[in-house]
């Protein structure tokens, strides 16, 4: 099930080549990521689909496509999910959207998909709005410019449910991928040569004390280790984080794709399902 306002609009906004060009690539993520053997299809706990909101929206990056890939990408793997997409705020770096006028807009959510870039959106009140929320126990993941939305911010609420802190990041490159916890399920099967197609290295500034790394990339300037995925505790809330996700060739890579939607399941329910 998909309930989703704007997504329909945006696509008949393309040209028909530009439509075509989308959907060939996002049958081709469904062609190229067929369920693994050992992948387990979670998200059919009791029959019942993970009740997915996904936010998106704002600055530099092709939302449409990155929201139709991550649903297709759960589809085609066997996980149930129901998904709410608000895209909403524009292309621009600050917007306060509709959603969050509502004191209750996570409820019957297990999990909330953070996937927009508002970077100068820095009102306390508004942030605050959110990430209660998320303390109080609504489940989160967070996707690349997640981590630089509300970057203009003074408080650190927003980062805190983050689990890290950036705020800039390296040239693009095909950069390799280094488990720090393969024990963890939403590591399982990733494997020991990854690169990932061209993206951004996001530099981390500060791990939070409620973070648990999963996976570093180095920096090909500096050396340095960042984090790209990790989990956290925010409160009551499970969060999932990845800084990669830049690229629609990200989007339609079978690894980060699959990596995502483990990362999803778990957020959700706080195990994958067998």
């Amino acid at each position: 099930m998909l309930t989703n306002a704007t997504s329909p609009q945006h696509f008949h906004r393309y040209s028909l080549r530009r439509r075509m060009a989308l959907l060939a690539s996002l049958l081709a993520v469904a062609a190229a990521a067929p369920v693994r053997a050992e992948e387990p299809a979670a998200g059919k706990e009791g029959g019942k689909p993970i009740r997915a909101l996904l936010v998106t929206g704002g600055c530099c990056h092709d939302y449409v496509f990155q929201a139709k890939a991550m649903q297709l990408a759960a589809s085609s793997r066997g996980v149930a999910i129901d998904w709410t997409v608000v895209n909403e705020g524009g292309k621009g770096t600050q917007a306060k959207i509709a959603l969050y006028d509502n004191p209750k807009w996570s409820d019957g959510f297990d999990v909330v998909v953070h996937n927009e870039c508002f970077a100068n959106t820095k009102d306390p009140d508004y942030i605050r709005r959110i990430t209660k929320a998320h303390h109080a126990g609504t489940n989160a993941v967070v996707i690349h410019c997640a981590m630089h939305t509300y970057r203009a911010a003074t408080i650190d609420d927003w980062r805190e449910l983050l689990g890290v802190t950036s705020r800039r990041h390296e040239h693009k490159s095909n950069y390799g991928v280094t488990v720090a916890d393969a024990e963890h399920p939403i590591m399982a099967g990733f494997p020991a040569d990854y690169k990932t197609p061209i993206d951004e290295l996001y530099v981390i500034e500060k791990v939070w004390p409620n973070t648990k790394v999963l996976a570093t990339s180095a920096s090909e300037k500096t050396g340095e280790k960042h984090p790209v995925f990790w989990t956290s505790q925010y409160g009551k809330a499970r969060v999932f984080g990845t800084t990669y996700g830049h690229s629609n060739e990200t989007f339609q890579d079978p690894v980060f794709l699959t990596t995502l939607v483990r990362g999803i399941q778990w957020a959700a329910r706080g195990e994958l399902a067998k």
